[in-house]
């Protein structure tokens, strides 16, 4: 397959897979969704999804987070890993969005990114599925797929992200990035496919004699 077929292919292979790929991280709204992803930083999901319920019991809202101490959200969030930062980051972030934003999450990428603890990735993912703006958050999993399949042979996340923006209609940037995700953590991942088990990497890459090591953002 030459990278037009690929491309075609992956799309119409993650669609029949993942139709209608839910949102991972357990949110109600453009805030909770914010500090579910700034605790999903070098941390599954799954505990995510535990932790953040307890969180949201105390806290749910800039204003009600800035009256909890750093140390409260610390010991609240510390099974997350990185307790300490984050909880810095979350009580910061917080207390600006009450006093610049009137407690509303912005929509844009640059006051997004302006805030303590979140990166161009977190706001992404923000960007993209809290406000339906187009936008292809790229961590880890599709950063391995995207070379797995020869998309991009980027090292850095950055032009990761703007290989397959370049390969994919703007209109599914929202959904595939998820369908990348899904797809690795159920097929594609570090130790389940070395580049030639899946049946991606096989379709794609048929000929592929040896495992693919991929470069590491």
């Amino acid at each position: 397959m030459n990278k037009r077929q690929r491309v075609a292919y992956i799309q119409r292979t993650l669609q029949e897979l993942y139709p209608n790929p839910p949102i991972p991280l357990k949110h109600k709204d453009a805030y909770t969704l914010l500090i579910a992803v700034i605790l999903s930083a070098q941390c599954l999901d799954s505990r995510v999804n535990q932790i953040t319920p307890l969180l949201f019991d105390q806290a749910d809202t800039p204003t009600a987070m800035i009256k909890m101490s750093i140390e409260d959200i610390k010991n609240i969030i510390r099974p997350c890993g990185l307790g300490g930062q984050k909880a810095q980051g979350i009580w910061r972030l917080s207390r600006i969005l009450q006093k610049k934003h009137q407690g509303k999450v912005p929509d844009t990428f640059d006051d997004l990114e302006s805030l303590p603890a979140v990166g161009h990735k977190t706001a992404s993912v923000v960007m993209a599925q809290a406000f339906g703006h187009p936008s292809m958050p790229v961590d880890t999993h599709i950063h391995r797929l995207a070379q797995r399949w020869g998309l991009s042979g980027g090292i850095s996340v950055k032009q990761t992200e703007k290989d397959l923006k370049r390969l994919f209609p703007k209109e599914r940037w929202n959904a595939i990035h998820l369908q990348f995700i899904y797809y690795a953590r159920a097929f594609c991942s570090a130790t389940k496919c070395d580049g030639r088990v899946c049946s991606i990497c096989k379709a794609t890459y048929p000929n592929r004699k040896k495992p693919f090591v991929h470069r590491k953002a």
